[in-house]
């Protein structure tokens, strides 16, 4: 039988985000100490070529165990000789959460996507600096693209990185593959996806679904977007970016907002490195969020724990 601190890790873990919600995870107890590995089998050939996605996800999943097990010391990328080891948590001294650890955690069940236009309201001052924080706590950058300028800049690399993935039809059989109907425990089911895109959109959508949208439920003109990114770009800034976009994540969902990530300018190259220089960072874009208040919509499955936790 697994034991306790395997079972609180996994649990936590498993509610992380994935690129198509592959869920590219495996748990394991090892002498003592709680090993988070790539699973080869679910990385994506074609939209996840160089393992990007799968790191960051992992990260994601590594910052959900963190907060399970507060007492934890995190190493990453433990052993050079085992690529699939991606991180190892190993008992230290015993301590409660945080008051802060403990909102984040209580945020973990609640936080999933939200592919649907956002509410008008804008986001709080107080929030937005909780958000910029969130990353920096995790060595990480985030900006947010605050006036028309800078919005329409990311919008049109954010575009022409869609009609690059758009016309791969490997890439689109393969994001195809992932949108299931609602009972499977992976993927994209068509009834968590968004509308389908319009024309008059201002940031490009996935169509996981083709449904319309009701008259009136455009997506919102000024949306907030924000761009996290690491000063490197190795596998271990990826997977630190990974636990920052976690903290981001939940923070959002812990400050009563909503997010969807915008991987497609991160997905293209020649786009990533656009979007670097018109932020006029010297640092790597790790994952670009949209943010807004909405109506909480259904969550993504997640795999049984027995399918992710080996020996």
């Amino acid at each position: 039988m697994p034991g306790d601190d395997l079972l609180r890790a996994a649990t936590a873990g498993i509610r992380a985000p994935s690129l198509h919600n592959t869920q590219p995870w495996l748990f394991r107890e090892r002498d003592g100490a709680i090993e988070i590995l790539a699973d080869p089998s679910r990385r994506l050939a074609v939209a996840d070529r160089t393992g990007w996605a799968t790191r960051i996800a992992i990260g994601a999943a590594t910052f959900n165990a963190r907060l399970a097990l507060p007492s934890a010391v995190v190493t990453l990328r433990p052993d050079r000789a085992d690529p699939d080891l991606m991180a190892r948590l190993t008992p230290g001294p015993a301590r409660p959460r945080s008051y802060g650890e403990q909102a984040l955690f209580e945020a973990i069940p609640r936080r999933h996507s939200h592919r649907a236009p956002f509410w008008p309201d804008p986001v709080s001052p107080l929030s937005r600096r909780r958000i910029i924080e969130a990353a920096r706590a995790e060595n990480a950058w985030l900006d947010l693209l605050v006036g028309m300028v800078p919005l329409a800049g990311f919008a049109e690399i954010a575009r022409s990185a869609d009609r690059v993935l758009r016309r791969d039809t490997r890439y689109q059989s393969e994001m195809a593959g992932w949108t299931h109907a609602d009972n499977a425990p992976d993927g994209v089911p068509v009834s968590v996806g968004g509308p389908a895109p319009e024309p008059q959109d201002l940031l490009p959508q996935r169509a996981f679904a083709d449904r319309r949208r009701a008259p009136g439920r455009d997506y919102e003109p000024e949306p907030l977007v924000a761009v996290l990114g690491t000063a490197g770009d190795r596998p271990t800034d990826q997977l630190r970016a990974g636990q920052a976009l976690q903290r981001v994540l939940l923070t959002i969902t812990d400050a009563g907002l909503a997010a969807s990530l915008i991987s497609q300018p991160i997905e293209v190259p020649a786009a990533r490195d656009q979007l670097r220089r018109a932020l006029g960072r010297s640092g790597h874009p790790q994952m670009a969020l949209r943010i807004g208040y909405g109506h909480p919509g259904p969550a993504a499955p997640r795999r049984p724990l027995i399918d992710v936790l080996v020996s």
